[in-house]
């Protein structure tokens, strides 16, 4: 027997997310002018005029580089969620592939050993400005959530990655 109630629910749930995402407004944020510690770490654009960076290992996984703080959102007054969804890279040090992660919780440790990341595989085409953001896949996170990252060029002895990054607020 077919569940019609609980399938018409998941209906309405997909159709109000998708709603949300599309037809909501786009904050985007660089580093902090003034930052404090893991509470404050990126400002919105206007405020914002440099990049946020993260900066590869030694052929392996660079640290974790906090990109968003505990107070950094909501960006707008009575949104009580957001998705981290797409990146705009303004520079990086090698044009080889990358592997980046971006993790969301108290540190990026915590993220990768409870699975709260996410990850793409990248290749600029030069050292410069790419031409489009970066879209990242990724579950909703409730305002305050802080925002890690760490990138992987293989063999490669370091590489740095400068982005804003955007995100999407909701109400619930």
């Amino acid at each position: 027997m077919i569940d019609l109630a609980g399938r018409l629910a998941a209906i309405d749930l997909e159709g109000y997310e998708s709603e949300h995402h599309v037809h909501s407004y786009e904050r985007w944020f660089g580093t902090a002018v003034t930052p404090d510690g893991e509470v404050h770490v990126a400002d919105r654009i206007g405020t914002a005029t440099t990049a946020l960076q993260i900066d590869a290992g030694n052929d392996t996984w660079g640290s974790w580089t906090q990109v968003l703080g505990g107070s950094d959102t909501p960006a707008t007054a009575g949104m009580t969620k957001y998705d981290f969804h797409r990146i705009f890279v303004s520079a990086t040090e090698r044009t080889a592939v990358h592997f980046i992660q971006f993790g969301f919780g108290a540190s990026g440790a915590a993220a990768l050993s409870s699975g709260d990341y996410t990850e793409f595989v990248f290749e600029p085409s030069s050292n410069q400005v790419e031409e489009a953001p970066i879209e990242l896949q990724g579950r909703r996170q409730d305002v305050g959530t802080k925002v890690w990252a760490r990138a992987y060029i293989p063999g490669q002895n370091t590489g740095t990655i400068s982005f804003f990054a955007g995100l999407h607020e909701y109400e619930r």
